[in-house]
């Protein structure tokens, strides 16, 4: 079952939970009846008279196997974002999630300076009464984001028992996610500078791993770096699918990227790190230079390609309540298939 907010939930509390708190008890008792009842919002609903039965109502009353506790749940408040009519590319959607493929140029959550015109506002209006009420409120539960500029496959959690779960996956990268962008040059395991970097290694596959801790840059906090020390772990496993160019020495290629993790502007760092940032990237973008036998328009639309041309193709997970195997993918959006285009024909 759901998020059962606004109803009056009886719990029996079971011979093994004998003597314990009543926070710690009911929170298992809710586990077991999948009620999406976390201890902390139990121990606020406790502390609110929301929570009755035999003895007092407090969080540390040492409960008897037996005794019958009632939770009156209250309905989901309405969050500070306001619905939108904005239009969607959905995916899918059941009961318990929704996947989208998020525009480039949309705002996943509000924040300072993008209040409205979000995935969130989006999907308040979208979803309506069908949101079950994350954390008690009535509204959308984000599990991950993809930066403004990105495009992409995007699972956001409708009930508080999705959201968990999918939280649960994320922190332990349990999904399959795979990226596609455009770089300048092209990663190549016959670069000798590659080879020399400690934090880059080749696979058998062809791949190429970068692992290195990212933390925020210590005098830029917008942006992110790569750190010697502290900061978290970062893995990004990468290759390029496609070069253009002189072949010994192309200026862009269509790279592919898995996560292992799952750090902020993770894709755009470690590819600027390796000397291979992406197109259109405004943050840690590096244009390469251009041969003059290039195109000059293909030249202009590489270096004034309005935005980091990087796309979420894929995302593979197990259903967080049924544990059916999901997949879903999103094809290029068109910028980045006519900037492709464009490549192609200047082979």
């Amino acid at each position: 079952m759901g998020d059962p907010s606004g109803d009056m939930l009886s719990m029996v509390i079971p011979d093994a939970l004998d003597g314990q708190r009543l926070d710690k008890a009911l929170a298992e008792v809710a586990d077991a009846m999948a009620a999406s009842l976390s201890r902390s919002r139990l121990a606020a609903l406790i502390e609110a008279g929301a929570v009755s039965g035999p003895a007092k109502s407090a969080t540390k009353t040492k409960v008897r196997a037996g005794q019958t506790w009632v939770v009156a749940l209250p309905p989901p408040v309405d969050p500070i974002p306001q619905p939108e009519p904005l239009a969607l590319d959905i995916l899918h959607e059941d009961a318990d999630l929704i996947v989208v493929n998020k525009v480039a140029g949309m705002v996943v959550h509000p924040a300072p300076g993008a209040e409205t015109g979000t995935l969130v506002n989006a999907l308040l209006y979208h979803c309506g009464e069908t949101l079950a009420g994350i954390g008690g409120e009535r509204r959308p539960g984000i599990v991950h984001r993809i930066d403004k500029d990105t495009s992409g496959v995007l699972v956001v959690a409708k009930t508080q028992a999705a959201h968990t779960r999918l939280s649960e996956m994320f922190a332990a990268h349990d999904l399959d996610r795979l990226y596609q962008g455009i770089a300048w040059g092209a990663p190549d395991r016959g670069d000798p500078r590659l080879g020399a970097m400690e934090d880059v290694a080749f696979n058998p596959d062809g791949w190429l791993t970068v692992a290195t801790q990212i933390a925020r840059h210590p005098q830029d906090r917008k942006r992110m770096a790569v750190l010697a020390e502290g900061g978290r772990h970062a893995i990004t496993h990468l290759h390029a699918t496609e070069a253009f160019g002189p072949s010994e020495r192309p200026f862009a290629s269509l790279i592919e990227c898995q996560l292992e993790t799952g750090r902020t502007h993770q894709i755009r760092v470690h590819a600027a790190h390796i000397g291979h940032s992406l197109v259109g990237d405004p943050v840690y973008g590096r244009p390469r230079a251009l041969a003059n036998a290039v195109e000059a328009g293909l030249a202009k639309a590489l270096r004034t390609f309005p935005r980091q041309a990087l796309h979420a193709v894929h995302l593979g997970f197990a259903h967080p309540i049924d544990g059916k195997l999901l997949e879903f993918k999103a094809e290029l959006p068109q910028d980045m298939n006519e900037i492709l285009t464009v490549l192609r024909r200047n082979k």
